[in-house]
């Protein structure tokens, strides 16, 4: 019987032992700069088009990226997707995407656009921007 719960333990011993330690990196986005890009708050005339830019990648090997998602929040209010894309094959390890849009022509208002990336394990990270209307 010792012997059974001796080998039991070894075999459950090594199997703690090689289990690969998932660090835990967020993925990497970031805006895109330069050009007609956006990737600031900024105060823009109302009904400004805008284009903002954003690239993402892996930062694990095995960690790919799965899903990208854009939202919007008017004035502090509860945000709201505008744009939800499930990434696949070369998109998982790298991700371009240039949005544009025009802005409200509310004077004053804040529009907060935040992009979102989420990778296998389930990790997010996001930046986001807020264009306030003249």
């Amino acid at each position: 019987m010792n012997k059974i719960f001796l080998s039991i333990s070894m075999v459950s011993l090594c199997l703690l032992v090689s289990c690969e330690k998932d660090e835990g990196i967020l993925p990497d986005i970031h805006f895109k700069t330069g050009g007609n890009y956006i990737s600031s708050d900024m105060t823009l005339p109302g009904g400004s088009s805008v284009l903002i830019g954003i690239e993402a990648a892996k930062t694990e090997d095995k960690d790919v990226l799965k899903k990208f998602n854009i939202s919007k929040s008017i004035d502090g209010a509860t945000p709201v997707t505008i744009y939800d894309q499930d990434l696949s094959g070369s998109e998982g390890d790298n991700y371009s995407y240039d949005f544009n849009t025009t802005i409200d022509t509310v004077s004053s208002q804040m529009e907060k656009y935040t992009f979102t990336v989420t990778n296998r394990d389930g990790l997010v990270n996001q930046v986001s921007l807020t264009l306030t209307v003249e």
